[in-house]
Parts: structure tokens; C-alpha cells; sequence
């Protein structure tokens, strides 16, 4: 330590001090001071460079956190050296201007020792530091200072780029690794020591790459290239036949689809987004809470990533990447929707790395392959991408089907070339209020979606006074594309070409990757108040309950979801019920009734139907425990076979609406489970034998909350009565499926205004067209000549449950409906 660089001890402490005035270091992983932390064995950090900066943020995050720190002496076994860190590359030369990067001494003698030593305890653990992150070579001294090179840069400059970069900081730890792991018995310790030199230096490239991005290009350098791909040549050739047009203009609107949709990364405008985003979410959230980030730490080392979110609002886009930068991870390339390219908002949004698809790639034959030989040099270059699977935002709060053309472009760019593993991350956004709220509401009761504009934009300034409680963002487990094209095609390494033909079974591939995408969104749910509260109050008639019961019913929702847990990326609430409605009366959700009895806790009628987006978020949740009390509302008892066979008739169709986790085949365990779950809260009641089910007695705490929680996904029950009402009164081989959806369509509106459904989504085409579709697949109807739709007993057993399920008021009133 006294001869560090030639300094003194002292003066290393006054450097500590001066270090600590600008150095305000992040580190990644987040846990990384807690897997490190009160380990025994001894520890031996690797630096990339050797460079007192670096040294010196490193031994600031390692006391700060407790840490063994590297200018510690370290001794273990027959090992001694005079600090616990080593640096891969130094600087030799006169002028120290040379890079040296020969074996470090310390290296060897650690692996000499534990090849003498078989009981050697000492781990390696890799430590990168980055100063500012940017990505880019730099090529002015300015451009230097304000960000991390890739270059070996020399002390007085690393020295300004501390100064200037202090607080932009990030020190991204390895796993430890024990020493013992590259020795092999017999061999010599120094091969065991290049093996681990070189291991090392992989993983500082993986890092880098990880936490700052490839190297970048420019728009220009990324738009020629993608010009120069074979597919855009041909395809610009066979423009010239079509349109009867020279090679130069040909070229020239090539050039020009490829500008409209590159984006232009500018590393200081991230900078400065940070900041005004971190200004921007403290005025409107209160606080921004990231879970599971754990799944991107565990990825394979090198991995291409592509986020796919599910997409709520406009502030999905700056959320993930600001998550994400903050994580230590490259800031993701965005594919944006066309309509956002606005005058100076699509300048702002290019130069923060998105860029831009159209809604239809109908019309043009030179655009569809410009955009995809783009996106296959963003990941051939190795830079993230993020695309927003379901295509839009969706309006009731919902997973939306997935749009597969994102995602078969990229297995079609893994499948070019398959030795970088790709891996998909799913993320759910859960918001407490949307800005978009309102808008979604009339767009879903029929007004016109209005065009993105930047006056609409300037009109949504005023909603910053507003209070928008906390967001949440969660990753999902992620999704490795190789493993689950494994699952479709074992041999699909055997089948691929060397043109660009889709192999057989490439769609059936897609189908799989979006599916396990969309229920791994689902499954990393962050459960909100606000979402208790609309799944509570909204199975009452009139929107309100006396305030003790809906304190009883949200902590019974909680330990439902604790003790039947959905999957283990769920967040839930930590606050009691009365903190809740406490919450939801400060974001103005809910209003008290003051009375003698007990206050009464209600929604407003306009806030009650902007609540049922809310609810949606998290439905799914509670998908198969409201089927199994549905069960029950029409019958005080009920055998195990019987709850079985309801659940089982009903469970594909509520799957696909949903998107739950769990395939047919688990549905008996998974059920088995809620009614062991429901027992235990007093919900149910089993008889001695084991065979039956009971409810409780009318009138009771326990028969009215089993009640409610069977509203949760009764009128998705009753929607698709509606559906088989109208088939079974028109007819067999008389409707259509358009003219179904149609007449569905105008029934469920005319049940909202009759009986006040305020569930939006209750009357939405879309859902009425996936359950006939299901239907369809599953063989229950079919389609005959013309287009009509033919059925038979199928759909007369599937009645007869509905009969089982629904009350004979219900059914009554929904087939009063239907006449005419």
C-alpha cells in the first residue's frame, strides 16, 4: 500500500477525502454489498486498469458497505500480497503512456498457491468502474471529460473524467468465484493462470457491454449499412422494376425510409434526460418502485436483451429506460409508434434511442425490409432494443393480444445468426392514476381516438399539479429464446438455412415465445391500494361499503394472494386495510359518508368507472379463486367434481381473456389449492368426508365477502352466456361470426345502460371476437357455407354449466335482453 503509484499512506487518506467531495458512486447489482457482506473467505478484486480513481471509488463503495476493502493486506494459506485487488492492465513506458498487458504477478502467484494448497479459501471478484457510461469513442478532449471511453486513457485525463463524471459513476461487481475453480490437478498453475486471465478479460467485455453498450456509430454509419445488406439491395432492385425508377432514386428512398426510422443515441442528452426525469418523477409519483430487477443480474453473461413491457401509458417509454440506466444497464433502443415522430418531441425522443414503425407496413414493398435489416444491425451490433409486444396502449387496463411482427423479427435475427444467446425481459408497469385515464374511458364508450399532436401534449402540462401516487415497475422472469424455440423444435439448429426461408416451425415458435412473454408479464404484478380497492369495491352494486367490512375484505384479498400466491414475482401491499382507504381518499378515489353506524366508504359514479382499468391490472390474480366462488353463488353446496368440472369448462376461455400462467393440465392442483385456501379463511366449508363443499350461512361476514369475490369475474361468465343466448335463440347456420360480434356487441351495451355496468370492457368488440374465436378452435361451434356458424350439443353442455353458475335472475335478465 506504501508503494501504490509512489504514494504515502497519508496522502492516499487525503486522496479518500477529496475522492469523496465529487464521487457519488451507483452500484450494480443492487444487492451486491449483501451477497458480498459477511463472507469469511478472503476476497481478491480485479480491477480492469489500474488507475487511482478507479482504486479510490472502489475502496469508497467497499466502506461504505462494510466491505473488506482492496488496500487491505491480504494473506491466506501460503498466500501474501500487499493488497487485496490486482489490475489487469497497467501502464509502462517512460512516460507510462504504453499499456502493459502481460500476466499480472499477483494472478500468478494466487493460482501458484492454490495449485500447492488444495485448501486455499479465496474468491475473485471482478470490479468494473465507469466513469459517465457513454458508449461512443471520444474524439475531443471535452467529449472525454463528460464521459467513459473505451480507450486506455492516461492519468490527468481520468483525473478530469472523475471531476466531471463523479456523480455519474457506476462500480459493477462480478460473482466471486473461488480461485480453486480454474485449477486443474497436474497441470501447470500457469496455464491455469492464462485460463483465468482470459476468463477475466471476457467478463470485463460483457460488463462493459452490459452497463455502457456496444460501441457506437452513427445514424449515418447505421443507415449505410443497413443499405448495404444484401435483402436492401435486392429489394431496391426490385423497386426499380416495379416502379420503373433508376437505381439512384431507388437508393434514395431507401435512404429516406431508413432516416425516418433510425434513431440518433446521444449519450450528454441521456445525461441531461436524467436529470429532468428524475425532477420529473419526484413532482409527479411518489416514488418510483422497481421489483425483481434480480432477473436481469442472473442473465447469461454477453446475452442480446430485448425488454418487452406490456404498454399503459406514454410514460412506459421514459420509465423502462430510466429504470434501466439507473440498474447500470445500456439505456435500450425503443421502437416507437410513427405517430410520436412530432416536430422537436421525435428530435428529443430519437437522441434518447428510439426509433420509429409504422402502424401498417402495407403499400410499400422497400419499407417492411429496410426496418427489419435495421433491427438486425441493432442486434447484430450487440445494443439492446425494447418493443412493446400487445402494439398499443391498451384501454381497460388488460393484456391486449399480442402483435408477433417485433418479436419474429428478432428470432429471425437470432436465427442468422444463433451463437448470442437473445433474451426476452418481460416488464409490468402498475400505475396508481394515468394521465391517460379519462381519454381511455371515452374512447372505449365510442368517441374518436385523437391523433398525437404537440398542442395535445402542451394541454397535458396542467396535469403535473396533479397527484399520481406511486408507479411501479417489475420484471418478469425472463424468457431465453434459444430454450423455448428448444421446446417447439429439439433439432431446430439442424433445420436452419442458410437463405431466409421460415423454417416449419418458426410460427408455431412465435406463437410460444409471445405466449410465455404475455403470462410472464402477468406473473411479476405489482399489487397496488388502488387496485384492492377497485377489485373491492366494485363487485358492490352501488360502489361503496361501510368502512370496517372493506377494511376486513382488502386484508382478506391480501392473504388470499399470500397464501395462495399467484407466482412469486408478485408485489403486494404492505399496509393494513385502513391505511389503504386512507390512501385512496388523499388520491381522491374515494369519498367517506359520515354516519352513526359507521362511515361509509364509496367511488364516485365517474371515478368508479375509471377504477375499472385498475382493477384489470390485476384481475388475473384473482381469475381462479372468483371462478371457484362462482361456483357457489347459485348453490349452497356442491361436490369436488363438480366445482372441478365448472372451473374446467370455463378456465380456457378466462385464459385466453387473461392470460393466466397455468396450463389446463395444472388447473385440478391449482384448484384444489384455492379451496384449501378459502377453507382456511372461513370462505368454505368442508364436509367430513372430504367430497363436499359447502358456503357459508346466509347473512354471515364469511357468505358475503365469498360473494364479492365471485363478482371479479362474473360478467366475464355472463358475457359469455350473452354469446351462447344469442347463438341458441338465432339459430344454427344463421349468424355469422361478424354478425355475432355485432349483435353481442349492441346487447352487452344495452345491459350496461339498463343494470349500470360500469365496466367499459363488458361491451368491447374485442372480447366478444376472441371468446367466438375460442370457440371455434376448440370445435365447440364451427363454420359452415357462407360463414355461418353451426353447433350442436357442445354448446348445449356448455349452456347447461352457465345454468349451473348463474342464477336463474340473471339468466333471466340477460335473455330479456337478447328479444328482438
Amino acid at each position: 500500500m506504501i508503494h501504490f503509484l509512489g504514494l504515502d499512506r497519508s496522502f492516499l487518506w487525503m486522496m479518500r477525502g477529496i475522492s469523496r467531495l465529487f464521487v457519488r458512486p451507483t452500484v450494480a447489482p443492487a444487492d451486491a454489498a449483501t451477497r458480498l457482506s459477511g463472507r469469511t473467505r478472503p476476497v481478491l478484486y480485479v480491477l480492469d486498469e489500474r488507475s487511482l480513481s478507479d482504486f479510490l471509488a472502489v475502496e469508497q463503495v467497499c466502506m461504505d458497505a462494510g466491505l473488506r476493502r482492496p488496500g487491505k493486506r491480504l494473506a491466506t494459506g501460503n498466500l501474501l500480497l500487499p493488497r487485496s485487488y490486482v489490475a489487469l492492465e497497467r501502464r509502462a513506458g517512460v512516460l507510462r503512456k504504453r499499456p502493459d498487458r502481460r500476466m499480472p504477478p499477483e494472478l500468478q502467484s494466487a493460482m501458484a498457491a492454490a495449485a500447492a494448497d488444495p485448501e486455499l479459501q479465496l474468491d475473485i471478484v471482478p470490479v468494473a468502474v465507469f466513469w459517465g457510461r457513454a458508449p461512443q469513442r471520444e474524439r475531443s478532449w471535452l467529449d472525454l471529460v463528460l464521459s467513459e471511453s473505451w480507450a486506455l486513457v492516461g492519468p490527468f485525463r481520468r483525473s478530469m473524467s472523475a471531476l466531471f463524471n463523479g456523480r455519474a459513476t457506476l462500480i459493477r461487481f462480478g460473482d466471486p468465484r473461488p480461485v480453486r475453480s480454474w485449477v486443474i490437478e497436474g497441470q501447470d498453475p500457469a496455464r491455469a493462470a492464462r485460463r483465468l486471465l482470459k476468463d477475466l478479460r471476457a467478463e470485463f467485455r460483457h460488463m462493459r457491454v452490459d452497463s455502457v453498450g456496444p460501441e457506437l456509430a452513427t445514424r449515418r454509419v447505421m443507415v449505410a449499412q443497413v443499405l448495404h445488406t444484401r435483402a436492401v439491395r435486392q429489394a431496391v432492385r426490385q423497386e426499380m422494376r416495379e416502379r420503373n425508377v433508376t437505381r439512384r432514386e431507388a437508393l434514395r428512398q431507401a435512404r429516406k425510409l431508413a432516416m425516418e426510422i433510425s434513431a440518433d443515441y446521444s449519450h450528454a442528452f441521456v445525461r441531461l434526460m436524467d436529470r429532468l426525469l428524475t425532477w420529473l418523477w419526484t413532482r409527479l409519483y411518489d416514488g418510483v418502485d422497481v421489483r425483481n430487477a434480480e432477473h436481469l443480474d442472473r442473465l447469461p453473461a454477453g446475452c442480446e436483451i430485448a425488454y418487452v413491457p406490456c404498454h399503459r401509458s406514454h410514460m412506459d417509454y421514459l420509465l423502462l429506460s430510466y429504470v434501466i440506466y439507473y440498474r447500470g444497464y445500456a439505456v435500450p433502443y425503443v421502437a416507437a409508434g410513427i405517430n410520436l415522430n412530432l416536430p422537436v418531441i421525435g428530435r428529443f425522443l430519437r437522441m434518447g434511442g428510439a426509433f420509429f414503425i409504422r402502424r401498417s407496413f402495407r403499400g410499400s414493398g422497400l419499407y417492411p425490409v429496410v426496418f427489419t435489416k435495421y433491427v438486425d444491425v441493432l442486434m447484430g451490433r450487440g445494443h439492446p432494443i425494447e418493443f412493446f409486444i400487445e402494439g398499443g396502449r391498451s384501454r381497460t387496463g388488460r393484456l391486449l393480444t399480442p402483435k408477433t411482427g417485433m418479436l419474429a423479427m428478432t428470432v429471425r435475427s437470432f436465427l442468422r445468426n444463433p451463437q448470442r444467446a437473445v433474451a426476452y425481459v418481460p416488464v409490468y408497469f402498475g400505475y396508481e392514476r394515468l394521465f391517460e385515464g379519462r381519454t381511455y374511458i371515452g374512447e372505449l364508450s365510442g368517441k374518436a381516438k385523437e391523433s398525437e399532436s404537440v398542442f395535445g401534449l402542451m394541454r397535458t402540462l396542467p396535469a403535473l399539479r396533479q397527484r399520481f401516487g406511486k408507479v411501479h415497475v417489475s420484471f418478469g422472469e425472463p424468457v431465453l429464446l434459444a430454450d423455448a424455440i428448444a421446446r417447439v423444435e429439439p433439432d431446430w439448429k439442424q433445420s436452419i438455412g442458410s437463405d431466409d426461408a421460415r423454417p416449419p416451425w418458426f410460427a408455431a415458435a412465435i406463437d410460444g415465445v409471445a405466449g410465455t412473454i404475455m403470462r410472464r408479464i402477468n406473473a411479476a404484478a405489482a399489487v397496488t391500494p388502488i387496485n384492492l380497492l377497485g377489485v373491492a369495491l366494485l363487485a358492490t352494486p352501488r360502489q361503496a361499503m361501510v368502512e370496517a367490512d372493506l377494511i376486513r375484505l382488502l386484508e382478506l384479498y391480501v392473504e388470499l394472494l399470500k397464501q395462495c400466491p399467484y407466482s412469486p414475482d408478485v408485489a403486494l401491499p404492505e399496509i393494513g386495510g385502513a391505511a389503504m382507504i386512507r390512501h385512496g381518499e388523499a388520491m381522491q378515489v374515494l369519498e367517506r359518508q359520515p354516519h352513526p353506524l359507521g362511515d361509509v366508504i364509496r367511488m364516485p359514479e365517474e371515478g368508479a368507472v375509471l377504477c375499472t382499468y385498475y382493477r384489470n391490472n390485476v384481475i388475473h390474480l384473482f381469475a381462479l379463486p372468483s371462478l371457484v366462488a362462482c361456483a357457489f353463488l347459485n348453490n349452497a353446496a356442491m361436490r369436488g367434481e363438480d366445482v372441478h368440472r365448472l372451473v374446467w369448462r370455463a378456465y380456457p376461455y378466462v385464459r385466453q381473456e387473461l392470460t393466466l400462467r397455468w396450463t389446463e393440465e395444472e388447473v385440478p392442483g391449482v384448484v384444489d389449492a384455492v379451496l384449501d385456501t378459502l377453507a382456511r379463511n372461513g370462505l368454505l366449508e368442508r364436509s367430513e368426508d372430504g367430497k363436499v363443499w359447502r358456503r357459508p350461512s346466509t347473512g354471515t361476514v364469511e357468505a358475503v365477502q365469498l360473494s364479492l369475490l365471485a363478482q371479479a369475474t362474473i360478467q366475464t361468465i355472463e358475457r359469455y352466456y350473452l354469446v351462447i343466448a344469442l347463438l341458441l335463440r338465432a339459430g344454427t347456420g344463421e349468424l355469422t361470426q361478424d354478425g355475432l360480434e355485432r349483435r353481442c356487441t349492441a346487447m352487452a351495451q344495452r345491459m350496461a345502460m339498463l343494470y349500470g355496468l360500469n365496466a367499459p370492457e363488458f361491451f368491447d368488440r374485442t372480447m366478444f371476437r376472441d371468446f367466438i374465436g375460442r370457440l371455434l378452435a376448440r370445435g365447440v361451434i364451427e363454420a359452415g357455407a357462407e360463414g355461418r356458424l353451426l353447433f350442436g350439443e357442445a354448446l348445449l353442455a356448455v349452456a347447461d354449466d352457465a345454468r349451473v353458475v348463474l342464477s336463474e335472475q340473471i339468466r333471466n335478465s340477460i335473455l330479456q335482453v337478447t328479444h328482438g
